[in-house]
């Protein structure tokens, strides 16, 4: 529909139809892309080759923590087919290298095989050095001298005179907080880092057109990675062009060209040839991204009704050599109280560093303290769905309302008040118990910076040009849906190209923002290139440009449907030339069209085998908030990835490393654990979407419905079991050590 403010051609207002006038946006459709994907006809990085292209291979560093002392590359230049030989710089000898898998010579040759043969002939000699690994170790990692403070903050109902010491004055009140509490309880929690598991590793395939790169990247980042082979390579960013029609998963881990990425280039530039360089499987385990481990020490005090009123906890972690972890400003995790004391200690080890992942820092904070509302209940003798209810009061989003109607939408669907027990009372079956938990998150979404090319075309083509990217998130299709709606056509009336830097900038798709962008600036475009049309539409009729709209294929009065023009025949007043419209906006502007800040409640049905350990997901109920939906299907979709992904990281997925050498043990996906089809149970999505949160506008959902599984499957094994089990992943060996702790076994 099309809404004037008066006949010019530009100026807004921007808006989106009612739920009542809309066709097309708010309907389920199906992916645009999704027959090329299913028949193997989508081309992705791994598929691009080239004529007369190298195929290149690298070395990674055997070891965590090592100083390279010499390599020798001259038995790897005698291999048939060995084209190209490179030390990258920051393995130089005596060079010191921090982490097992960096990269440290690549190899270019004719055939993949001649390429790993080369690698396997170098002779590299190292001097190992000493190696720590164990961040869930805050003990050990303090006397090797591997902390260092993360960071603290204290909130109390008073405030420290001027002649008080202000650590002995916090003392006293955080003593007196909980002198006043009800109830207080201590726990121990935590979160083991895990590995981005990209079906398709990072890399490109890279060539040299003269001065002109062109880059086949593996990206979630069209429009900005052009500049970061420009930086590294010192040339112009227009002489980049960077391409990905399709990505095998990113998640987080795919920004930037990488330094194999510009390794590539330097390669090709060397060799007057294309370059293809993608990561090995275990090379994409080891340095292409994780997320970072978190635990903590928590002690809680509430008052008669469950609500928590003051919060101390000392948490530590590691984002590998930088130290890091997850941000203790997240913790507590969204019911946070009024009064509260957080420290952290970072720790400092021989990995690789974290990289973005759905979410950064969220899933790792809630279930690192949200399980402690769930213990507050069981030893209050109270309902954990009750609990939960009490403590919105301290949301610190202001969604309170919000999560208290999802909590019951989504306990109506899991059945909460039949299913639930007090914590381990549950009727067991053999030697397997049952039991529920439940989480809540929140996460901003607010859109990116995003500009579309509109052009309507004079046989009544319509095309857009934007400069983001698919994740295999349904992009393409929204923008398709934006377009029709907007210009009263069927999605398949308009064409949506994406996937290259030559196309006008748009953000990033990362922190759930490329939704909101691309629907601001895919609406923003076709109304304006709309008004353009109904201007000229109006003269043809004889009317005010007013009284027309856009629907049904047609340029027609809003009283009188029989007067009007087909499209093609309003399209043909174009002119010779399309018409043209370049329209954006810009993340951080005040918009009608997109808004900021959802809310999402999950809960958990699991099944617990006391004598095996195992854990087995019956159902798993999310309910989800995110503005207006522009796709239903997709929108779902997202949120099914996202359960999918917390349940493999609740119960399976997780880096291990050997102390001694800092060896990452189970780099490869045969045996790295991964939850397969038959382990999630079944899981049901509610689009929670009322007029007061479809009013908001179009808000991101990436990354929303990937934080609280953890926490909510902790939970319910609690629940299950009457016996916390504090370190996610909850793997049968956790399990028992849990059983037998409690005196259980």
């Amino acid at each position: 529909m099309a809404y004037l403010q008066d006949d010019k051609p530009e100026g807004g207002p921007y808006n989106w139809p009612s739920a009542d006038e809309a066709t097309v946006i708010g309907k389920e459709h199906e992916r645009l892309d999704g027959l090329k994907k299913a028949t193997g006809a989508a081309k992705y990085t791994y598929d691009i080759n080239l004529k007369n292209q190298l195929v290149a291979r690298a070395l990674g560093c055997p070891h965590a923590h090592c100083k390279v002392v010499s390599i020798d590359s001259a038995a790897t230049l005698k291999v048939s087919g060995v084209v190209h030989v490179e030390v990258l710089e920051h393995a130089q000898p005596g060079s010191e290298i921090n982490w097992q898998g960096e990269l440290l010579v690549i190899v270019a040759a004719e055939t993949e095989g001649a390429a790993a043969e080369g690698v396997d002939a170098l002779n590299v000699e190292y001097e190992l050095l000493d190696v720590f690994t164990a961040a869930e170790d805050l003990e050990a990692a303090t006397k090797a001298g591997r902390t260092s403070k993360g960071g603290g903050k204290v909130e109390t109902i008073n405030e420290p005179g001027d002649d008080d010491d202000e650590d002995e004055f916090i003392e006293k009140e955080i003593a007196r907080l909980f002198a006043e509490s009800k109830h207080v309880i201590e726990g121990f929690y935590g979160v083991d880092a895990i590995t981005h598991c990209c079906l398709e590793p990072h890399g490109s395939t890279v060539e040299w057109e003269g001065d002109k790169l062109n880059v086949y990247l593996s990206t979630q980042n069209v429009s900005g990675t052009d500049e970061g082979f420009a930086n590294s390579l010192g040339i112009s960013a227009d002489s980049v062009d960077v391409t990905c029609d399709y990505i095998g998963g990113g998640f987080g881990s795919k920004f930037a060209p990488d330094y194999w990425g510009v390794a590539a280039a330097r390669i090709s530039k060397a060799t007057g040839r294309p370059v293809k360089l993608m990561l090995s499987r275990d090379q994409e385990l080891k340095i292409a991204g994780n997320r970072p481990s978190g635990y903590v020490n928590i002690k809680l005090g509430a008052d008669e009704n469950g609500v928590v009123q003051v919060w101390d906890s000392q948490q530590w972690g590691s984002s590998g050599i930088s130290g890091g972890g997850v941000s203790h400003t997240v913790v507590p995790y969204v019911l946070v109280p009024k009064n509260f004391r957080r420290k952290s200690t970072s720790i400092k080890t021989n990995m690789v560093r974290s990289r973005a992942w759905r979410a950064p820092n969220h899933p790792q904070a809630c279930a690192m303290t949200q399980p402690a509302l769930d213990d507050l209940a069981a030893a209050m003798g109270m309902d954990s769905y009750d609990v939960f209810m009490a403590n919105l009061v301290n949301a610190s989003n202001g969604k309170a309302e919000v999560y208290a109607e999802e909590m019951k939408v989504g306990a109506k669907l899991i059945d909460w008040k039949k299913n639930w027990h007090a914590h381990g009372k549950g009727k067991a079956k053999g030697s397997v118990v049952e039991g529920l938990g439940m989480a809540l998150h929140t996460w901003g979404g607010v859109a990116n910076t995003s500009n579309c090319l509109l052009k309507i075309y004079p046989d009544g083509g319509v095309e857009s040009f934007c400069g983001t990217q698919e994740l295999g998130t349904g992009t393409l299709t929204v923008c398709a849906m934006v377009l029709a709606e907007t210009l009263g056509l069927q999605v398949s009336d308009v064409k949506v190209n994406i996937g290259s830097s030559t196309f006008p900038v748009s953000g990033a798709s990362g922190g759930s923002t490329t939704v909101g962008a691309v629907s601001e600036s895919h609406r923003r475009a076709s109304q304006d290139a709309l008004r353009e049309l109904l201007v000229l539409a109006a003269k043809e009729l004889g009317v005010d440009a007013l009284a027309l709209e856009a629907k049904a294929g047609r340029i027609q009065s809003k009283d009188d449907a029989n007067k009007g023009l087909s499209w093609k025949q309003a399209c043909k007043l174009i002119g010779l030339k399309p018409l043209e419209v370049t329209r954006g906006h810009r993340r951080g502007d005040p918009s009608p069209l997109s808004s900021s800040g959802v809310g999402g409640v999950q809960m958990a049905h699991v099944a617990v085998d006391t004598e095996t350990g195992v854990v087995k997901m019956k159902k798993f109920v999310a309910v989800q908030d995110q503005g207006l939906v522009i796709n239903p299907r997709t929108c779902a979709s997202q949120i099914y990835g996202a359960v999918t992904m917390g349940i493999a990281a609740s119960l399976y997925e997780q880096r291990i490393t050997d102390p001694k050498s800092g060896a990452f043990l189970n780099a490869e996906l045969e045996d790295y654990q991964l939850a397969r089809i038959g382990d999630v149970g079944e899981i049901i999505v509610e689009l929670y979407e009322p007029e007061s949160e479809r009013a908001r506008g179009v808000i991101g959902n990436g990354e929303p419905p990937a934080i609280s599984p953890v926490a909510a499957i902790s939970n319910a094994i609690a629940n299950a079991l009457g016996v916390r089990v504090p370190v996610a992943p909850y793997t049968p060996k956790r399990v028992l050590e849990a059983l037998n702790a409690a005196g259980r076994a």
